[in-house]
């Protein structure tokens, strides 16, 4: 048992890149982690971790032995979720990841509901914009937005949303509405950094594809700080309808060349590739299926 956890606490070191993270994540204290490192380099013999005052870094023994412990680790999860899912109830911790705007605006009120419903589970949730590697940082399920799912990924389509151009009636007013696609290049934009597009905004209009490159005033790695410009009147923004929708039917935005339609993005529960699902990950991903059945900003 000792060298499991030892194993665990390692992995969970080398993961975090900290001790202090990798004991909050295995909810124990952070000297019980550092002990079970200590006990680890002392059973073995050799040095696994380079420790300063500023970082962590593996030495080329804790390199080797790191990839086996993933490894060994992942043996144990797939044998446990074997066994639980024959109860098929869910049971444990489930780390999941999700986009911020997305999920402060359309998840958060959720979770509460899902751990009612199966009270032995424990949720871990982390809200970023970064596409993090789920194998690698431990995560059960993450929530994501794209055209298509990753091919390396197992996922489920739970909804979907549409980039759409628009700005405040009162910068219409102001500066007009855009009369084409081409016409954006000569107004203020506020940009969001992350979309795959850049500045280079793609519609399929009437008559076919209709791109322009914009020059943005603004440019934020957040969605909510591009509506909350927009709102302001500083320009117009390209963003999804789960995020303005509410704004759209309010009038405090208004649909600017409705006629050119942008891109349309999947909205995707994705979970590693495994042979056996917990019951805990796939009674998550019935639940989400479920809420997002009807689209609550369409």
């Amino acid at each position: 048992m000792d060298k499991f956890r030892e194993m665990q606490a390692f992995a969970a070191v080398v993961d975090a890149g900290s001790f202090v993270k990798a004991a909050d994540g295995l909810g124990q204290s952070k000297a019980a982690v550092s002990r079970y490192v200590g006990d680890l380099e002392s059973r073995l013999g050799v040095r696994l971790l380079h420790r300063t005052t500023r970082r962590l870094s593996l030495t080329e023994e804790g390199k080797v032995f790191h990839a086996r412990c993933k490894d060994l680790l992942a043996v144990v999860d797939e044998a446990e979720a074997e066994v639980t899912a024959r109860t098929g109830e869910a049971v444990g911790q489930l780390k999941v990841n999700v986009p911020v705007s997305f999920g402060l605006r359309h998840l958060s009120h959720l979770w509460a509901e899902f751990m009612a419903l199966h009270p032995k589970v424990t949720l871990d949730v982390t809200l970023t914009d970064r596409v993090v590697d789920l194998l690698d940082e431990g995560y059960d399920l993450a929530v994501r937005i794209a055209r298509l799912p990753s091919s390396s990924l197992v996922s489920r389509q739970l909804s979907s949303t549409r980039l759409i151009l628009c700005a405040s009636p009162t910068y219409v007013s102001r500066h007009g509405a855009p009369v084409d696609v081409s016409a954006l290049a000569s107004h203020a934009v506020i940009a969001y950094t992350l979309l795959s597009m850049g500045d280079h905004w793609q519609f399929e209009g009437p008559d076919g594809p209709a791109n322009v490159t914009v020059v943005p005033r603004l440019r934020a790695n957040s969605g909510e700080t591009c509506v909350a410009a927009a709102l302001q009147h500083q320009g117009i923004v390209l963003q999804p309808s789960f995020l303005i929708g509410t704004h759209l039917k309010s009038g405090a935005l208004v649909e600017l060349l409705p006629q050119f339609r942008s891109i349309e993005l999947g909205i995707y529960a994705v979970y590693p590739t495994r042979k056996h699902v917990t019951p805990k990950v796939r009674l998550l991903i019935e639940f989400l299926v479920d809420a997002f059945r009807m689209q609550p900003w369409a």
